[in-house]
């Protein structure tokens, strides 16, 4: 049978230009990256303890996205008697999650790809399809609201003004009070649909002068409607859901305020935590797997706006990035290794 040119272009060209998005991204990322990589040498300078405490926080990063998986996919009780969705262990939430988030940063495709690889996992263990469309497409919405909501929540601190430059070991303490605000802000917004329809039409009204198209009551439905997946997807467990995705940001950010701490950098804990918000940014961005040089460039660069010293943000960056984006994926491949071993052994769980 035939095969026309438009089968072809139907079936390969999305992928010939995703390839060649990222071929070109790569290409443009390639001198920051090979500058950041010639800073190497300077993290011999860096205590032991250091690279301790940043593996403690993106362990405990990672840890809380487990956990979030585990309430989203958390089964009724009328499901978990009859055996049709049995609950989701810590060790397939765990291989499951790291082994989408090293696919999601060395396929093209980003958080798509990295996605579908979590999906397969957590289907193949006897995860019900549905429940884990819904339920990872409720955890996605919840970190995206929390990282849109930091940058919000630190206006008032760029705004009053900074605490002495020598203490940005402030930003750890930042990171617990920014996470106890979210979780108040997270199940108010789950508990009371007035609250996020009325701050919808507010922000609506505001962009709407910016963009017309933009209407307080358009952006307070599609607000609303968000609202409602994510509380069906954790009925019953807001408070948790809420405080897991606020601990994956936090640890997150706090790893970032050590790494620059290691060095003996002194910025406001508030830019720094504008510069990381921006940066996460970049990594939605799928021009390069998981925004791999955009992040490292943009965040080196918004770092230095912020006041640290070039070659300090350039180093700090790279420590960062080296807990955050590089060691994850070894890790990851590992997990799908043990994933399929333990899938092969009939017991559905990934071995040690």
């Amino acid at each position: 049978m035939a095969i026309s040119v438009r089968d072809v272009m139907r079936r390969w060209g999305g992928r010939a230009i995703g390839l060649t998005v990222t071929g070109i991204g790569l290409y443009v990322v390639a001198p920051s990256l090979l500058t950041m990589f010639g800073s190497w040498p300077r993290l011999a300078e860096v205590r032991l303890y250091w690279f301790a405490e940043l593996a403690l926080f993106e362990t405990l990063s990672l840890a809380s996205l487990w956990w979030l998986t585990r309430i989203a996919l958390a089964p009724h009780p009328g499901d978990a008697e009859s055996g049709t969705h049995p609950r989701l262990g810590w060790g397939t939430a765990a291989a499951a999650q790291l082994a989408g988030n090293a696919a999601s940063k060395v396929v093209p495709g980003g958080a798509a790809t990295g996605g579908v690889v979590q999906a397969k996992i957590l289907i193949d263990a006897g995860q019900p399809g549905p429940a884990v469309a819904s339920g990872l497409t409720a955890t996605n919405l919840l970190g995206t609201a929390v990282l849109l909501l930091l940058p919000v929540l630190t206006i008032p601190a760029l705004i009053i003004g900074p605490p002495p430059a020598h203490e940005l070991q402030l930003g750890l303490v930042v990171s617990v009070v920014l996470a106890a605000v979210i979780v108040a802000i997270g199940v108010t917004a789950l508990t009371w649909p007035r609250v996020v329809a009325t701050a919808g039409r507010g922000i609506g009204a505001a962009v709407h002068l910016v963009r017309p198209a933009v209407t307080g009551e358009g952006l307070a439905t599609a607000l609303l409607a968000q609202r409602e997946r994510i509380a069906a997807a954790f009925q019953g467990h807001w408070w948790r859901a809420v405080f897991a995705a606020a601990a994956n940001r936090m640890f997150d950010y706090a790893a970032l305020v050590a790494a620059l701490v290691a060095f003996g950098a002194h910025v406001r804990p508030a830019e720094v935590l504008v510069a990381y918000v921006v940066a996460q940014a970049f990594a939605i961005i799928p021009i390069t797997p998981g925004g791999v040089g955009f992040v490292d460039a943009g965040l080196t660069s918004l770092l230095v706006v912020a006041g640290v010293p070039a070659d300090t943000a350039l180093i700090g960056t790279l420590l960062y990035r080296l807990f955050s984006f590089w060691l994850p994926i070894p890790v990851g491949a590992l997990a799908w290794a043990g994933w399929r071993i333990g899938t092969r052994s009939g017991s559905g769980e990934p071995t040690a």
